[in-house]
């Protein structure tokens, strides 16, 4: 299997156009092949095998070599086998799951029939001549050593590890009912086991099959996102055009789209316009217009002209590879109330084994029980005692969550964040790019001691020329489209948090806060009646200096995202604390607070400084998520307790934040929530579940109330109840789609 799948994922440079492109193209990163569980992708082998811990056969997976990244760039339709969490190889796992249960079940019903229970159930009249319990030996073995081989292996392989995990608890039920049904069998006793062994191998076949069959449905959205590469593109190569698998694309190649094709890689559109449709990848609904210069993402759809653009991001670095990688990691992720179930799972195997030889021993040798009664009740123990539920408890609900939240476009990078974000009681919003929308436009120039309106745009507009702000774009558009000559600019200084300073014309010209004006002597007493009127109206003033003179103010207003306010106001609702975070002054900061209902205003904040502010914040012993752009909030994203990254698809915003919202929708922070809480609200659940289940089904296993009121379990029944307890717990994680309809 390892060579075959190694011959599909290496390029064949052999053809001629591996040829003659050699010169000119990069080879790719090499990439190799380990063995991992669906069950427990934890496991990594070099080699092909079976889980130590399950027993499963490990399933190929594709890494790059420094085990960093995932080579996305390989990931096409016809080379998926080797792709983390594959589908169809997942598919095969379980129907192989499903076939080992049938085979058990249509095996196991015959055993029940002809076994002493059946028979005294169905009070049917068999034959004595036959030899019942040499044809129960005979149909069992096949179960045993057949179906549930995947439990003996698993035995054999945790105990080389010196682990104690379920697979040993039930093949020791197993194979004691077994064992000693053979034995029984060879000294002509008519009480045995079989249908013990044979059931508890079908009813825990049949909890991993849904287990299975649970876990794959989770993989939706990762499959989805799998699904954008398309399998071949059009590139231009030696000056013409060829139809290549996307997984051979390399920096520097010109890709080809038509209307309708999908964009393999992200790129830098060279030539044409075209609308491309990025809602899979960003979750923007509306098109957007590509043209000369712009980015395209891979895993987009053009839809209207015909574009060619240079690839500049292949592999691990394209923003779908890193939103795979961010899907995976988190669905692969424990929580922390996952890491106390597996202490516990591992001491309730100790206590399973250790309750089954007390519970022998107590019967057998201080009850006074038969040899067969002993053995029952025992078998019985250790296998009611399985902490199956227990270790899928959280996984499921962990799966299923974060599965919901990369198909709403909302990124959680590992457990422990989808389950703290349930804890967040306070949230501080940058306001630029968040909370608006980053886009600001000129609506007021004001020009001041005999200056024109037209020399303070013409001034601003060449020093802002260098920088690349939100403000400054405005700015430059509007001097685009009053048609206005740029002046050459000398000695260009970008003063952090406060404006920029530069020589025009020999003339010291000034560009940004009052506070930077008047640090340098220029005098704005006489115009703070203007500057306080527009400040009031919520806009945000660049002050102009040219030789130590106030020579003009130009305000830009940035719009209020759509659901801003909707956000804050659920927000409050929820007893979540509400802050701003801004560097703009204090009137145009508690304007924009007021209309969307923030609670709290920090204005004028230099970017370095917004970490203290989310610090003061955790120092009044808040749980404290911080949402950015993460572009200039990277140090207080880090300080926060949850980092919320708001920035549609940008690669920044992915590695910044412990949440990433690709729509940069502010609601989505609301959605997050919830999702965290719902998901928290199930973990909780099914831990009560599993652990209740466990603490009081070993007594009455163990027959603590048998004497007193007639109560025990058989083996058969034990298996039926502990894989029925697996089911109710996967269900009940499953369950948690429903709240999808409400984000």
């Amino acid at each position: 299997m390892k060579n075959h799948l190694d011959s599909n994922h290496k390029h064949d440079h052999n053809s001629s156009n591996s040829k003659n492109n050699a010169a000119d193209h990069k080879e790719p990163a090499d990439f190799e092949i380990i063995y991992t569980c669906p069950m427990h992708p934890e496991i990594r082998n070099k080699t092909q095998g079976r889980c130590p811990a399950c027993g499963m056969e490990l399933i190929p997976k594709k890494i790059s070599i420094d085990h960093k990244d995932h080579d996305m760039s390989k990931m096409s339709h016809q080379n998926h086998e080797a792709a983390m969490s594959d589908p169809h190889i997942a598919k095969q796992m379980e129907k192989d799951m499903k076939k080992r249960f049938f085979i058990s079940l249509l095996l196991s019903i015959p055993i029940f029939v002809l076994s002493p229970v059946g028979i005294n159930i169905l009070k049917m009249p068999i034959p004595g001549f036959l030899p019942i319990n040499w044809i129960l030996l005979v149909l069992t073995t096949p179960v045993v050593f057949w179906a549930g081989s995947i439990f003996i292996t698993g035995t054999y392989y945790s105990l080389k590890a010196k682990k104690l995990n379920m697979s040993v608890l039930i093949a020791t039920g197993v194979l004691a009912a077994y064992v000693f049904s053979v034995l029984l069998t060879l000294i002509g006793s008519n009480e045995t086991f079989y249908e013990a062994s044979a059931l508890l191998v079908t009813f825990v076949l049949f909890g991993h099959w849904m287990e299975m069959k649970s876990r794959r449905g989770t993989s939706d959205a990762l499959r989805a996102l799998f699904d954008l590469i398309p399998p071949k593109s059009r590139v231009i190569r030696n000056g013409k055009e060829i139809v290549i698998n996307s997984s051979e694309i390399v920096k520097g190649d010109i890709v080809v789209l038509r209307p309708g094709d999908k964009v393999p890689v992200d790129g830098i559109v060279i030539k044409g316009e075209s609308a491309v449709d990025e809602s899979l990848v960003t979750g923007e609904s509306i098109p957007v217009l590509k043209s000369l210069h712009e980015k395209v993402i891979g895993g987009s759809v053009n839809q209207t002209g015909t574009v060619q653009f240079k690839a500049t991001q292949v592999g691990n670095e394209t923003v779908l590879a890193h939103i795979i990688k961010l899907v995976e990691t988190a669905q692969n992720s424990k929580a922390p109330g996952q890491r106390i179930a597996d202490k516990a799972a591992a001491w309730l195997v100790v206590l399973a084994i250790t309750s089954g030889v007390a519970t022998f021993i107590g019967w057998y040798l201080f009850a006074g029980a038969t040899l067969l009664t002993a053995l029952t009740f025992a078998i019985s123990a250790v296998v009611i005692a399985c902490p199956d539920a227990l270790g899928l408890a959280t996984p499921t609900a962990v799966a299923v969550g974060t599965g919901i939240g990369a198909k709403k476009n909302i990124l959680i990078k590992d457990a422990a964040t989808l389950e703290n974000a349930s804890r967040i009681n306070a949230i501080v919003l940058d306001k630029t790019g968040t909370l608006t929308e980053g886009k600001p436009k000129v609506t007021d120039i004001v020009a001041f001691n005999g200056f024109s309106e037209k020399d303070v745009l013409a001034y601003t507009a060449s020093i802002e020329s260098n920088s690349n702000h939100p403000i400054a774009k405005a700015i430059l558009e509007k001097a685009n489209r009053k048609k206005l000559r740029l002046l050459p600019v000398a000695n260009f200084v970008s003063v952090a948090g406060h404006g920029l300073k530069a020589k025009i014309r020999l003339q010291s010209v000034f560009v940004g806060k009052e506070k930077l004006l008047n640090e340098n002597k220029v005098d704005t007493t006489a115009q703070k009646e203007v500057l306080n009127r527009l400040a009031g109206e919520g806009k945000t003033i660049s002050l102009v200096s040219i030789n130590g003179k106030c020579a003009g103010v130009i305000a830009v207003a940035d719009t209020i995202k759509q659901n801003a306010k909707k956000a804050v106001e659920e927000l409050n609702k929820q007893g979540i604390e509400t802050a701003m975070i801004t560097g703009d002054n204090k009137l145009v900061a508690e304007a924009v607070g007021k209309e969307v209902g923030v609670k709290r205003i920090f204005a004028e904040v230099l970017p370095e400084d917004k970490a203290d502010y989310v610090k003061k914040l955790q120092d009044e012993k808040k749980f404290v998520a911080m949402v950015g752009d993460g572009i200039n909030d990277a140090h207080a994203l880090a300080q926060s307790d949850i980092g919320i990254a708001i920035g549609a698809g940008t690669d920044v915003a992915i590695e910044t934040g412990s949440i990433v919202l690709m729509k940069s929708d502010p609601y989505d922070i609301v959605k997050a929530i919830v999702l965290s809480k719902a998901t928290v609200r199930k973990m909780k659940q099914n831990l009560f579940w599993a652990a209740i289940y466990n603490v009081l089904a070993i007594p009455v296993a163990a027959g603590v109330f048998y004497t007193s009121f007639g109560i025990s379990l058989r083996p058969e029944i034990a298996a039926l109840l502990m894989s029925v307890s697996s089911i109710i717990v996967a269900t009940n994680a499953v369950s948690l789609k429903r709240i999808e309809s409400k984000l």
